[in-house]
């Protein structure tokens, strides 16, 4: 059977043909000059989507009435909850999920009210992160909390801004004893200062590690990584893609 690549002679004998469109012997082609994906030029970003633009959503106040269990989850805390109203800056409801942005001196009071009142009981606490908002909120590093009814079946997530500046917060730990190692992640990750933490340390980076690497004015940078005889050189160091 013929390969693909090979086209038969006058004398039914096949001979390697250029693939269409190849300029060069070389086995990965460059793009056309000019082009990049999805836009991108001459950035040196080699992932492909540095041409994207996306469009900045405000994030504001949603109305009453929330929906569903929202609103019963809403009053539950406000009713067990005294400092309500200076401490809950907001209450968002987006793609059927409710977030209840918290004054960062506030969120262990929080969440010790949403894990031990009666009607609420989210006894769970199974995720805290980070995120950066750099360029679009003042207070840019943002803590996520993903707390968890297992009583009533049901997710609620806790959000509170610091900023870059100040970056602390009061550990939830003393409530939630699985935020440990994620608040750590965190601190590691962010810069995010949780105080009252028994043990804030770095988690993924050496201990001597400079700086906070999913901070989005962090360098690229990177090291070198030896793989079978071969170098590969860090992301900021490879061949540019045009």
């Amino acid at each position: 059977m013929t390969a693909p690549q090979d086209r038969p002679n006058d004398g039914g004998v096949p001979v390697p043909v250029t693939p269409a469109g190849a300029t060069s012997g070389a086995p990965a082609e460059y793009p056309p000059a000019g082009r990049g994906m999805f836009g991108n030029q001459g950035t040196g970003d080699v992932s492909g989507y540095g041409g994207l633009v996306r469009p900045r959503r405000t994030v504001e106040d949603s109305p009453r009435p929330y929906g569903g269990y929202f609103d019963e989850v809403t009053d539950a805390l406000e009713e067990a909850y005294p400092g309500f109203a200076d401490a809950i800056e907001k209450v968002v409801v987006d793609r059927g999920e409710l977030t209840l942005h918290v004054r960062p001196e506030r969120i262990a009071e929080v969440c010790q009210v949403m894990r031990d009142d009666l009607a609420l009981r989210f006894e769970l606490c199974s995720s805290v992160s980070g995120v950066d908002y750099l360029g679009a909120d003042e207070r840019r590093l943002h803590v996520v909390y993903q707390l968890t009814s297992m009583t009533y079946r049901r997710r609620v997530r806790l959000e509170a801004a610091v900023s870059a500046e100040d970056p602390h917060l009061p550990s939830v730990t003393g409530v939630y004893p699985t935020a440990d190692w994620q608040e750590r992640e965190t601190y590691d990750m962010f810069g995010i200062v949780f105080d009252g933490h028994p043990n804030l340390t770095r988690i993924l980076m050496p201990d001597d590690w400079e700086g906070h690497p999913q901070r989005k004015d962090y360098p690229l940078g990177g090291v070198p990584v030896e793989y079978k005889g071969a170098e590969i050189p860090p992301p900021d160091r490879r061949r540019s893609y045009q």
